[in-house]
């Protein structure tokens, strides 16, 4: 369908790898493409474990198109892929573990509410391993033993399927850059602040393999329409990232959009702020869920929003309430003043602040 709709508006798709031949020039399919511009927007792929038996591992992408759940299930990594396909494992009657070095999960939100979350965890009988390190994986007849790493003694992990979510990284291996002369930064794009290659002015990137703003689908399309205006009418237009709110989607949801506590406090910022479990609110009670918690921080001075993070139901929808008061420098005050529908997760907002 999609396909059908480039076709009307006159653009042509090809199948295949793209590889960069010269600057201006790719190869897919054996068929040699040259062009003004080039967009790179090739996603991302699972990052390299660099472990024994890596090649036994599931990508998020192949669990999702399994058709059925196996007893136990042991996922690697403890961020968003790890925690949504967990709660989706669990709930769908799987006993998973999930393995984690670092010393808490989802580390992109804030600490106490992801502690809040997990509880949810325990209810559901997730397994969390944290502080602990993946050695290798070892396939032993229909099932699989992970090796693993904590405090100092080697565990063991059974499993009958084990799944990459340790994360991912720009899919650029394949385009062989350096045939363009597109320069690498710590293994991102080297681009300015348009987007475009800091060393081939023909390339610009958007999404993940940009690199430029946090790693999520709407910000890859704010990426396309700053890198297609630079193209066409000359570079003008900067990404602008103010304001992006991010979620897991586990059972209740975690958001977060602004600054976090820990930064806001490095930034010297004076401002007030609001936290609180509000598990007895009627919000959680009416829907029977036992985790539902906020932190709010507003500036003191200028009583903009600097941050909001919430877990609980509809999580995922009042976070963009914040995400546009943050865009657009509505104060909370303001907020405070709008009438929301009630009963909805909104109608909570001016008790947040």
């Amino acid at each position: 369908m999609k396909e059908a709709a480039f076709a009307r508006g006159g653009i042509d798709a090809y199948h295949g790898r793209a590889r960069f031949r010269a600057p201006r020039s790719l190869e897919v399919a054996g068929e040699l493409l040259d062009a003004r511009f080039i967009l790179v927007a090739a996603g991302a792929v699972p990052m390299r474990i660099g472990i024994p038996g890596e090649e036994h591992l599931l990508t998020s992408t192949e669990f999702l198109e399994l058709q059925r759940l196996p007893e136990r299930v042991a996922m690697l990594g403890g961020g968003y892929i790890a925690a949504e396909l967990s709660h989706i494992a669990a709930r769908a009657g799987a006993r998973v573990t999930v393995i984690e070095q670092a010393e808490r999960m989802l580390l992109a939100f804030d600490p106490d509410l992801v502690e809040l979350l997990a509880k949810k965890f325990r209810e559901l009988g997730i397994d969390v391993r944290l502080g602990t390190r993946v050695t290798g994986v070892e396939r032993r007849g229909e099932a699989f033993s992970v090796s693993a790493s904590s405090n100092g003694k080697e565990v063991s992990i059974e499993a009958d399927l084990v799944v990459h979510a340790a994360g991912r990284v720009p899919d650029l291996e394949p385009l062989d850059l350096a045939a363009a002369g597109v320069a690498l930064r710590n293994g991102r794009l080297e681009l300015n602040q348009f987007l475009q290659s800091a060393t081939n002015s023909a390339v610009y990137a958007a999404g993940d393999t940009a690199s430029s703003g946090p790693p999520l689908t709407p910000v890859a399309s704010h990426d396309a329409r700053v890198a297609a205006a630079n193209m066409l009418q000359g570079n003008h237009v900067r990404p602008d990232y103010l304001g992006v709110p991010s979620v897991a989607f586990t059972v209740p949801p975690i958001a977060a959009v602004g600054l976090t506590e820990q930064l806001a406090r490095e930034q010297g910022l004076r401002f007030r702020m609001k936290h609180l479990d509000a598990a007895g609110w009627y919000t959680a009670r009416r829907v029977a869920e036992t985790v539902y918690g906020f932190k709010v921080l507003v500036e003191e001075a200028s009583e903009r929003i600097l941050g909001a993070h919430l877990v609980g139901p509809h999580a995922d929808e009042v976070i963009n309430v914040f995400a546009l008061a943050i865009r657009h420098g509505l104060s909370a005050q303001q907020l405070k003043d709008t009438i929301f529908a009630y009963p909805s997760g909104a109608s909570d907002i001016g008790y947040m602040l």
